[in-house]
């Protein structure tokens, strides 16, 4: 039989479950799903969705890879490089992934089919946009049913972009929380009273939770009336026109959301870093590179325009949403931008904490980027350069990374609201540490300034 090991966040569906063998990944569908796949790729809605670039493609196998005696069919879907979980996305992800859901129902729809389930764990981020991955997510239509998925797409998509869009902050961790989705009897809490004033979140919110404490009354025994297409289109209309209409320029600031137009030392200094950066990749061969604290995406681009694939984090919330309006805007492929925050990335969560895989076990790159951010985690956060020496070599072949000494002047400014109790904070230690774990290839002091960089490899 041949080796295969069962991905841990594929356990919940009989349908079948994803699982990897020499390297690639495959899922397998189940004979109890055979009529529902059947009818996915007979009826031409398989066919719809991929050529437009809404459902992930894949090869099917006639192998029993697992040997199982359940097994109907193999598939080898397209590769996605990168996989993210919605509280790594900004509000317009979680926004795209939510209107994506909306349309792939639809189009089922118009196939006499249905989405099961209605989670963003469905999607992921591809060559720019979002795709739908759960082949095994589709159902034969019934007219007599609501649509069983309804409650759970609120609580994953309408409640946290209500959440955010009102209270006017980022809620990333709060779907960290409750990776099933935010309950209504939370989200009714928690929306401020001017909310009330909007007919959709009277529907969808207040008069959910309204019924729901009513059948939680009556035992849950109240039985569904008939629920016709009709009735479903309308609210598949009433709910993408909702998630539509959330304002497209978000009118809060945050920290580092207009970093390079008020708090970047000089456009000459960001030129002169171009110039050393451009130098720099072009030394490496690395195919793939994490850019941490991308900010917007000043250097992201500049890697991607060397045909790299690009995974550009930032802690702020605003400067991911620029940068990934931008990448859709301008259909460029090979950047990913995530909220990370370094200090707290993604743990592992979910069922027997495997479910859902920690940020730098789902993210391996060739090179990482570390530019004009060492600082601001050892004064701001206070994680000392041996610390931070053996995280880079933990996740760096190669690193491209900048020392931003006392002497600068945004160092100066964040040491006037805090007491100097970094001694050790010295480009002398600093080098010291690294070359522990990596070798300098090159090193250049920016031009004007008391900045340097360096190109290292892992010992």
């Amino acid at each position: 039989m041949t080796n295969y090991t069962r991905h841990p966040s594929s356990f919940k569906d009989p349908s079948g479950f994803v699982f990897e063998s020499e390297g690639t990944l495959y899922r397998q569908v189940n004979q109890y799903y055979a009529a529902q796949y059947r009818q996915l790729i007979d009826s031409g809605l398989y066919k719809q969705l991929v050529s437009q670039g809404q459902l992930i493609a894949h090869e099917e196998l006639a192998e029993n890879i697992t040997n199982s005696p359940d097994w109907y069919t193999t598939l080898r879907p397209e590769p996605v490089h990168t996989i993210s979980y919605p509280y790594e996305w900004c509000f317009e992800q979680l926004q795209d992934a939510a209107l994506l859901t909306l349309s792939v129902l639809k189009a089922a729809l118009q196939h006499s089919m249905v989405l099961k389930d209605a989670t963003p764990y469905n999607i992921q981020f591809h060559k720019g946009r979002p795709v739908f991955i759960d082949t095994l997510s589709f159902d034969t239509y019934n007219a007599k049913q609501p649509w069983i998925a309804y409650r759970q797409f609120c609580q994953c998509f309408l409640f946290p972009l209500y959440l955010e869009h009102y209270l006017k902050t980022d809620i990333q961790k709060i779907l960290s929380t409750y990776i099933d989705g935010i309950p209504v009897d939370i989200i009714a809490k928690l929306l401020p009273l001017k909310s009330r004033l909007s007919l959709g979140v009277w529907l969808h919110v207040y008069l959910q939770h309204s019924t729901s404490t009513s059948a939680r009354a009556h035992n849950g025994n109240n039985k569904n009336a008939a629920f016709s297409k009709k009735k479903l289109l309308d609210v598949i209309s009433h709910l993408t026109s909702i998630i539509t209409s959330f304002p497209a320029n978000k009118t809060y600031k945050t920290t580092w959301s207009n970093y390079y137009e008020d708090t970047i030392l000089s456009k000459e200094y960001l030129k002169a870093k171009e110039v050393i950066i451009r130098e720099m990749s072009g030394q490496t061969t690395a195919r793939t590179v994490l850019d941490l604290g991308a900010n917007d995406g000043y250097f992201s681009k500049l890697f991607a325009s060397r045909q790299l694939t690009v995974i550009a984090t930032d802690a702020d919330s605003r400067c991911i949403s620029r940068l990934y309006n931008e990448v859709k805007k301008d259909k460029i492929e090979n950047i990913q931008p995530l909220i990370l925050d370094i200090a707290n990335p993604s743990p592992a969560i979910g069922f027997n904490n495997r479910e859902r895989a920690a940020f730098h076990d789902r993210i391996k790159t060739d090179l990482v980027a570390a530019l004009a951010l060492v600082h601001h985690l050892v004064i701001g956060k206070n994680i000392s350069i041996p610390v931070l020496a053996e995280y880079f070599n933990d996740i760096a072949p190669e690193l491209i990374i900048e020392f931003v000494p006392k002497e600068d002047e945004k160092v100066q400014q964040m040491l006037k609201s805090r007491p100097d109790t970094f001694p050790d904070y010295t480009i002398e230690v600093f080098e010291k540490m690294f070359n522990q774990y990596f070798n300098v290839i090159s090193k250049k002091q920016v031009p004007g300034t008391h900045r340097v960089l360096y190109y290292m490899k892992r010992r």
